[in-house]
């Protein structure tokens, strides 16, 4: 159990965080920074108009001090970088994945060691999207002020409740992953949770590819081969403009323009002009562009195939798998999308049709402890395959 004394200091450091805002106080937490063992991360970052998530704030506290540490008036932060890749010091972020994006993107730093409390709070019974503010009322019995969530991070000055907002997402994560390794060890599900955590940090070093990006665009599965085709390289395209300019995927060309792009194929100015929000700046800047991506289409290949829906017998298949796990979680006390979600199972059922390899989501820990069942209930229901 989490000590109250160690809960009240840990609120007392979210009341009088530390903001650091020189190379020279950055360099001064290191030296402190060393002899910890674990430290709390989190950061805040803007990601509207941009491709690229622009770093705010790092939070980091060992749940004593909480130190806000400004990027955008800091020049040097290799002494943060060390720190996330310090053999010694246990980083702990909750729900990591946007993090490790921002970091890696920063600072091309990949924290570890490191825990995910969302992710640790799922392999003890929680649910699997847990909140911060959800795990800190049940671990802590302390209600968090969610009210600076979609604050302008990168706005300066920092108000006070900016700064106390920011310190209380931080200053808790060591003793709440005190908590849960413990409650992990118990259970013997820690090598659970670093092998959960080694693909979340490999997934976050893993930049989109281009070619996929027409996977993004929702209505893509309704178009025919040809429109598909257009619908690819405008996709591609925008998705190697938008990392170039680093601009949101969206304020490139939204999903729903280059859609009716793909289904129209404009052949000249005046056929662009009339695709419905499309920017007039947008046809004066790429318009020749565009229409030769539209004119070349067919030249590129084999039309992309869509993952078509399942059929009645797979989703039969698919309903048999879902009570296998449902009934897996409730004898292991975890949410059954820990271990399958609906679109893993789906993948499962396709791969074992067509002969590929098992969903890297159903390798490591789960192979043995769902995976197996889940091959086992397939060979039952077509024992011919």
């Amino acid at each position: 159990m989490i000590e109250k004394p160690d809960i009240e200091q840990a609120r007392n450091a979210a009341e009088t965080p530390v903001l650091i805002e020189t190379d020279e106080a950055l360099q001064m937490c290191a030296s402190q920074w060393d002899s910890v063992d674990v430290l709390g991360i989190d950061t805040e970052f803007l990601r509207e108009r941009t491709y690229r998530a622009d770093l705010g704030l790092v939070q980091v506290s060992d749940g004593h001090t909480a130190w806000l540490i400004d990027p955008l008036g800091i020049s040097d932060l290799t002494p943060l970088a060390h720190m996330l890749q310090s053999p010694s010091v246990l980083k702990c972020f909750h729900s990591a994945s946007e993090d490790l994006e921002v970091l890696w993107v920063t600072l091309n730093v990949s924290p570890s060691p490191m825990i995910d409390s969302q992710v640790a709070c799922a392999m003890v019974g929680q649910p699997l999207q847990i909140s911060y503010h959800a795990v800190i009322s049940w671990l802590c019995e302390v209600e968090l002020d969610k009210e600076q969530t979609r604050s302008n991070w990168l706005k300066r000055p920092l108000t006070e409740k900016q700064l106390h907002y920011a310190a209380n997402d931080v200053v808790f994560l060591p003793l709440i992953c005190r908590e849960l390794i413990q409650r992990l060890e118990t259970l013997g599900r820690s090598a659970w949770v670093e092998q959960d955590i080694d693909l979340m940090r490999r997934s976050s070093r893993t930049p989109p590819m281009p070619e996929h990006a027409w996977k993004r665009v929702k209505g893509a599965g309704r178009l025919n081969p040809q429109q598909l085709m257009v619908l690819r390289e405008l996709a591609r395209w925008r998705e190697e403009t938008a990392v170039a300019r680093n601009r949101a995927r969206g304020f490139v060309i939204p999903d729903a323009v280059m859609l009716q792009m793909a289904r129209q194929r404009p052949e000249n100015g005046t056929d662009l002009a009339d695709i419905e929000g499309l920017h007039p700046t947008v046809i004066k800047r790429y318009g020749q562009t565009l229409l030769s991506l539209i004119e070349n289409a067919a030249g590129t290949g084999n039309p992309p195939q869509p993952i078509p829906p399942l059929e009645k017998a797979q989703r039969q298949t698919l309903d048999a798998l879902r009570t296998r796990v449902k009934q897996k979680g409730q004898e292991l006390g975890v949410d059954p999308a820990l271990l399958a979600s609906r679109k893993v199972l789906e993948d499962l059922i396709r791969s074992q049709e067509s002969g590929g390899e098992l969903p890297e989501r159903l390798r490591g820990w789960r192979e043995e402890v769902i995976t197996r069942e889940l091959l086992e209930t397939l060979g039952q229901l077509h024992p011919s395959r």
